[in-house]
């Protein structure tokens, strides 16, 4: 008898795992871990009382349809709850709109420095991956179109981008989606929206609500401070969401997750005192490393990428390893190719100063 093992489906064995930021040091030295875009303000406090209140009957199943949450952040924006899907994490919802939308055969489109989980999604459903270039570290509207083929079902694009940090305004992004056929689906990754101060950028809620083939998704992971919850959404069309909830798993969020997810979300004040703070320290990291001969892409995430030279003993590899030496993790950005940068989260004042103390240790020992 032959032996024979199961094979999985075509593409599948083309993907790279995805790999998250370091945290721990082989030293055992509690780290400034700065490797993964996470608000060094925590939480709301009234999510963490949220979260607390809801553990006292784990036994029971959560609301499958999570309408507390849903409402919640119906309330907040001001949209229609039906037509919010909710996720463990906006990863997936963005794995949902994958699956239901791609086969062999098909084409999708994404950025040069795109988020790693949508070249991921795109093979798990055996479709092809196109890349767009980016001009200047942005996304390139005129690139993305030029890729569009007869195959091409799903166009993504990250809004703040991770890990350049850089956007495109809305006029682009409307562009965009003028410029796409109808049963293209857009979707607008908006997982670092909360954080942006410019008066030309939107996330996408307005193309949501006024076309039938646009999708924007968030997170809860990143300015909420929920990210070991796993709360993400998508705003879409009610087609979309329809199809969507006839995909998801019946439960595929935890009654905890809920209760904090909605108390968060209603917590502006906190909101506001994680914008405050970022939009403090962004512009200072960027002005003091820059002092260091360094380059740093403006960024209007919470996160920057910091250029290194090509040359030994001043790479980005030498940097990360005498940044850790002192007990301070980055996060390698390689994967994306961009294997000459850095990207750091925007810490807490001390870890802030550290790095440009360190960097600028670094920096002058090699001068």
């Amino acid at each position: 008898m032959t032996l024979t093992a199961p094979t999985p489906k075509p593409g599948i064995l083309d993907i790279e795992a995805y790999v998250p930021g370091e945290s721990k040091l082989p030293s055992g030295v509690k780290p400034a871990k700065l490797s993964s875009n996470e608000t060094p303000l925590g939480p709301s406090p009234k999510a963490i009382e949220a979260y607390k209140a809801a553990t006292g009957d784990l036994e029971r199943y959560p609301d499958g349809q999570a309408a507390v949450l849903r409402e919640a952040i119906a309330k907040r924006y001001g949209l229609d709850a039906a037509r919010i899907v909710c996720g463990a994490g906006s990863d997936e919802i963005l794995t949902m709109l994958a699956h239901a939308y791609l086969g062999p055969g098909d084409e999708a489109i994404y950025t040069e420095h795109g988020f790693l989980v949508y070249r991921i999604a795109i093979l798990a459903n055996g479709a092809t991956p196109v890349v767009a270039p980016e001009r200047d570290l942005k996304t390139d509207v005129d690139a993305i179109l030029e890729r569009v083929t007869d195959k091409t079902r799903v166009v993504f694009i990250a809004n703040p981008n991770n890990p350049t940090g850089t956007y495109i305004p809305i006029d682009e992004v409307r562009r965009l989606r003028a410029g796409l056929r109808g049963d293209i689906l857009l979707v607008l990754d908006g997982a670092y929206a909360e954080y942006v101060q410019r008066n030309d950028y939107e996330a996408g809620l307005e193309l949501v609500a006024t076309t039938e083939n646009t999708v924007m998704t968030r997170t809860f992971s990143k300015i909420h401070g929920l990210a070991s919850l796993r709360i993400g959404w998508g705003y879409c069309p009610a087609a979309v969401a329809d199809v969507l909830n006839r995909i998801r798993g019946p439960f595929n969020m935890s009654s905890p997750a809920i209760a904090a997810g909605a108390a968060a979300i209603a917590d502006t004040a906190h909101l506001e005192k994680a914008v405050a703070h970022n939009s403090k320290w962004l512009p200072w990291l960027e002005a003091e490393i820059g002092k260091l001969g360094l380059t740093v892409t403006p960024s209007v995430a919470n996160f920057i990428l910091i250029h290194f030279p090509r040359e030994a003993g001043r790479a980005a590899k030498d940097a990360d390893a005498f940044l850790k030496s002192k007990g301070i993790i980055l996060r390698m950005v390689g994967s994306y190719g961009l294997g000459q940068c850095l990207r750091m989260t925007i810490g807490s004042e001390d870890e802030n100063r550290r790095v440009v103390a360190a960097l600028a240790e670094f920096t002058g020992a090699r001068s």
